[in-house]
C-alpha cells in the first residue's frame, strides 16, 4: 500500500445569502479537510463564520478556497488578470479568511483555487507561480493544493512551496490525464471507489478504456454537486481513514 492514510477534501460555503448547498454540513463527518470560500466566487460572512465554527467543533483542517471575483458566475468564468492583480486577489482572500479564523482561535492550513482559477493554474505555469508566490508572501508554511500534473511539479521546484497534489475521484479524465472539464456527469460510485483502492495500493488511477495512469496523490477531492456524494464518502471511509495532508506528511517523515 502506498500509505495508510490520505486526505479527503470538499468545498464549503459554496453559496451566498439564500443560495446554499444544504448537503455540505452533513459531509463534515467524512472528510479531513475543507476549502472554505472567501467571498469572491461564493461565501458570505455569516455562512463562512458558521462553517468555521462547525469545522472547529469537528477538528477539521481548513483552507482558503480562492477564486476570481465572479459571484454571478460562481467563479467559473475565465478572467485575464495581470500578475499584480492576481497577487492582490489571492492575498485579499487568504487574509480575509485567516483573520476570520483567528478570531475563533483557528488557523488556515492550505490554499486551493476554485473553478476557472483552478483550471488556469493547472494549465499556465506563470499564473500558477504567481498564485504560489502570493501564498508564500502571506505565509511560507501554507500548502498550495492543485491538480497533480507537471505544472504543479514545476511550481514546487521554482518556488519551493509545499504542494498538495489533488485527484478528482468522481470526475472523468481525458486520455492525457487532464480532467474533462466540460463533462458535467460523475463517475459511478463503484468506479470511484475502485479509483481510491488503486491509488492507495499502486499509486495509479484508471481513466477509462482499461488505461491506468501513475499518480502522485496527497488529497482526494469530492465534488459536493455529486448527487451521490454522501453515500460515496461514507463508503470511501470504509476503505481508508481520511487524515489531513500535513499530518500524513509528518507521519511519513517520522514526526508522529
Amino acid at each position: 500500500m502506498q500509505s495508510k492514510h490520505i486526505d479527503f477534501n470538499i468545498d464549503l460555503a459554496q453559496g451566498f445569502g439564500f443560495f446554499k448547498n444544504e448537503k455540505e454540513e452533513e459531509l463534515l463527518d467524512y472528510v479531513s479537510s475543507v476549502n472554505i470560500s472567501c467571498g469572491f466566487h461564493a461565501g458570505d460572512p455569516l455562512l463562512i463564520r458558521d462553517f468555521l465554527l462547525k469545522c472547529k467543533e469537528k477538528n477539521i483542517t481548513i483552507g482558503a478556497h480562492i477564486g476570481f471575483n465572479d459571484i454571478q458566475g460562481l467563479g467559473y468564468r475565465p478572467m485575464e488578470l495581470s500578475e499584480e492583480e492576481t497577487e492582490a486577489i489571492v492575498l485579499y482572500q487568504i487574509g480575509a479568511l485567516a483573520s476570520f479564523a483567528k478570531s475563533y482561535g483557528m488557523t488556515i492550513d492550505h490554499v486551493r483555487p476554485h473553478g476557472a482559477m483552478y483550471k488556469l493554474a493547472s494549465e499556465n505555469l506563470n499564473f500558477s507561480v504567481t498564485i504560489a508566490n502570493a501564498i508564500k508572501k502571506f505565509d511560507k508554511w501554507l500548502v498550495y493544493t492543485g491538480l497533480d500534473n507537471e505544472i504543479l511539479d514545476k511550481v514546487e521546484e521554482e518556488t519551493n512551496i509545499v504542494v498538495s497534489r489533488e485527484l478528482f475521484i468522481d470526475k472523468f479524465y481525458n486520455s492525457d490525464f487532464t480532467p474533462d472539464w466540460e463533462n458535467k456527469k460523475f463517475v459511478n460510485d463503484d468506479d470511484a471507489l475502485n479509483r481510491i483502492r488503486t491509488v492507495l495500493f499502486s499509486s495509479q488511477i484508471k481513466i477509462g478504456n482499461g488505461l491506468f495512469m501513475p499518480v502522485k496523490c496527497d488529497t482526494i477531492h469530492f465534488d459536493t454537486k455529486n448527487p451521490n456524494i454522501t453515500k460515496l464518502l461514507k463508503e470511501a471511509n470504509t476503505l481508508v481513514t481520511p487524515t489531513p495532508f500535513n499530518y500524513n506528511k509528518a507521519e511519513l517523515s517520522g514526526w508522529v
